[in-house]
């Protein structure tokens, strides 16, 4: 069972405070023909709700059953588990490690947001002209409005032994994802689409 008190593994998530939210809705990319009509009736604020109340739920043991069997957390690659998935929402837990990252990506027509358990997320967002950096550390939130394109990357939590504790982070997407497109940033400073991939997983394949 996953703790905030653990000795195996570090989960520091003070739920006696508000969870700190990083959206950063005043400087989203302007889409206003899809704000219009929403794929669903789900916003930004309910879907960081979710993530909070899943990542409460994997704190008090709910989800243990779906947790490595081994009590080992993949060093290697992410690793994810789905926690809830209905008509309006899929809500998952993601395991992040060294040197991967997702690449460049929508969520095609998902909005998303997340919340992070545990250690902490770098999150590079294109925002039109450059990318631009934000650390997410435990405790923070974010959400994702559609045209939304990010890489999101562990990175090092200071005062933490990464090596012996998962970093790990609860993420809800509406309506449920079902594709993904993919970019680069090209030598001229602009935003290139490279593919588009029909799929269910989360920020990128997982293992």
């Amino acid at each position: 069972m996953l703790s905030a008190y653990s000795t195996d593994i570090s989960v520091p998530v003070a739920r006696s405070t508000p969870l700190r939210s990083t959206s950063a809705r005043s400087t989203r990319l302007p889409v206003p023909h899809l704000d219009a009509a929403l794929p669903t009736r789900l916003r930004p604020a309910d879907l960081l709700n979710i993530s909070d109340q899943g990542a409460d739920d994997v704190l008090s043991g709910r989800f243990d059953q779906l947790l490595p069997a081994d009590g080992r957390w993949p060093t290697q690659n992410r690793w994810g588990a789905r926690l809830r998935s209905d008509e309006d929402v899929d809500v998952w837990l993601i395991s992040w490690v060294p040197g991967k990252s997702t690449e460049l990506h929508d969520h095609a027509g998902s909005l998303g947001a997340l919340t992070v358990l545990s250690g902490a997320l770098s999150e590079f967002r294109w925002a039109g002209d450059q990318l631009i950096q934000r650390t997410l550390h435990a405790g923070d939130q974010a959400s994702f409005p559609i045209g939304w394109v990010h890489d999101v990357a562990w990175t090092p939590a200071p005062g933490r032994d990464d090596a012996a504790n998962p970093t790990l982070s609860v993420h809800a997407y509406s309506p449920p994802l079902a594709a993904m497109s993919y970019y680069e940033v090209t030598d001229r400073g602009t935003l290139r689409r490279t593919r588009t991939e029909l799929t269910d997983q989360p920020e990128g394949d997982l293992k």
